[in-house]
């Protein structure tokens, strides 16, 4: 539970309340909030240093339990991701604590010299995504979830910000349900459960939604998709998600790649990093929670959401490097590298997308290559676009949200590298190099003359260890990006 609260500390009963307290500034208008961190400032272990933290218990002259400072350090360096960061920051410290609720006291824009709704919005963000945790398979449930979040802000704003505070934790629970899909183990979501899952999820939203299951991929010659589902046991689907508004002039097509375990085919990966392969589905995650946000804000925009699921297994039907498959759009493509998979079926979702619904913007947003971690590490996505407006709109959506962008080039030279001798294309490059751009290259040319744009997600998809407001695992990354992009657009 959320919600919006002006109280007078002095008067009113709090279990726990977090304050957050800058090096060299007060940034809290509240006078006795600013008398608090006077006293707590007298503590030597305690200046307001990033990362330092101190809480006093029952202080006099207020009705709180317990009051947990977070140092965020100087003003000069306090961003909205700084506030994002001090909200998960208290949630996760209170869950630990194993407490039920806590109330957040939210600083003055005007002193952290930043334009509302902003700050706000970043602190129900980091509160909402920090009250998380994926303990459904462990017997023992050392934690739970806080049932009740509050945040304390001046009696003015309550009724102001009522409305972007539902906004706020509806596009964070859509981000949960993106985290969740990823941290469920692949033994658990095989396509055809995980389509299940997706479609459940959306019809409770009035999504319209069409599965095609294995007949139907071979009736409509999805013949690059299967490719890859051809060696697993599990049978490959797709599954379409149209969301339709009255009035809606746009069309904006999103592709998300859904491998629910890439083991790598016949081009086996090594053991290291195997089992993080679960997550190989996050782009197709991201678009089926942005699908069903969306639907629950209702924005004026047609999407349609093209997840194209298989499992990435070896055996005696796995195609072979070597192959060649027609794909959807009739192209032919010689398969050199089983591993080399996620851009196989999504280019036969990517050109259904553009077939059937000629959509005036085409994204699709995949865990695509090892080589855009190289490049850019695990905390940026990998942007490909020819069109630098789209690129540019998307790139501020990420800083806003933090789900961090940076635009890669595409030069028309490296595609000599994806010329086959055997079929129009090959789905590797000749050399090692450069491998997120020729990925990038070859999903180009399936798109034709829509705008269009690649994101890769292979780096902040999943993380090995948690930060302020994310635990261990899925990220859910490319919700929030996505449900602001799609506002701008």
């Amino acid at each position: 539970m959320l919600e919006l609260k002006s109280i007078d500390l002095k008067k009113v009963k709090t279990e726990t309340l977090t304050i957050p307290v800058c090096e060299d500034k007060d940034i809290h208008d509240d006078k006795i909030i600013s008398s608090l961190i006077i006293r707590a400032k007298k503590l030597k272990e305690f200046k307001g240093g990033q990362g330092e933290e101190v809480i006093f218990y029952s202080p006099s002259g207020v009705k709180v339990s317990r009051v947990i400072f977070i140092g965020l350090g100087k003003l000069e360096k306090l961003n909205t991701e700084s506030l994002r960061a001090f909200a998960g920051k208290a949630v996760k410290k209170c869950i630990k604590m194993n407490l039920a609720e806590v109330l957040i006291a939210c600083p003055s824009a005007k002193k952290i010299k930043m334009e509302m709704p902003l700050p706000f919005e970043a602190i129900i963000e980091g509160a909402c995504l920090g009250n998380y945790l994926f303990d459904k398979y462990k017997d023992e449930k050392k934690h739970s979830l806080l049932k009740k979040i509050s945040f304390l802000i001046k009696p003015d704003e309550t009724e102001e910000y009522g409305k972007l505070l539902k906004q706020t934790a509806t596009i964070c629970e859509g981000t949960i349900f993106a985290r969740d899909l990823v941290n469920t183990p692949s033994n658990d979501k095989k396509p055809e459960q995980f389509t299940k899952l997706i479609a459940e999820a959306a019809e409770k939203e009035n999504l319209k939604v069409k599965v095609f299951d294995e007949k139907e991929l071979k009736k409509n010659k999805f013949e690059a998709l299967l490719a890859v589902a051809a060696g697993s046991e599990s049978k490959p689907r797709m599954i379409v998600l149209e969301y339709n508004p009255k009035g809606a002039k746009k069309t904006v097509a999103l592709v998300g790649k859904g491998v629910t375990f890439d083991s790598g085919g016949i081009n086996l990966k090594p053991t290291t990093g195997l089992d993080g392969m679960k997550c190989d589905m996050s782009g197709a995650a991201a678009v089926a929670a942005t699908l069903i946000t969306i639907s629950k804000l209702k924005l004026k925009v047609r999407v349609v959401g093209v997840i194209p699921v298989v499992e990435n297994m070896p055996s005696g039907n796995a195609s072979r490097p070597g192959d060649i498959v027609k794909s959807y759009s009739g192209k032919t493509v010689e398969i050199l590298n089983t591993d080399a998979e996620g851009r196989l079926i999504l280019i036969d979702a990517i050109s259904y997308a553009v077939k059937k619904y000629k959509p005036g913007v085409l994204i699709d947003i995949a865990t695509l290559t090892g080589a855009c971690v190289i490049a850019l590490g695990e905390k940026i996505s990998g942007i490909f676009s020819s069109d630098d407006e789209l690129a540019q709109t998307i790139i501020k959506s990420g800083e806003k949200t933090h789900e961090l962008c940076w635009h890669m080039p595409l030069p028309d030279d490296y595609k000599e590298d994806l010329k086959s001798d055997f079929a129009d294309i090959k789905n590797i490059g000749s050399s090692r190099w450069g491998g997120a751009i020729t990925a990038a290259l070859f999903l180009s040319e399936f798109v034709g003359d829509t705008k269009w744009a690649h994101i890769d997600i292979a780096g902040p998809s999943y993380i090995r260890k948690g930060n302020a407001y994310c635990g261990v695992g899925g990220t859910g990354v490319g919700v929030r990006l996505f449900c602001d992009l799609l506002e701008k657009l």
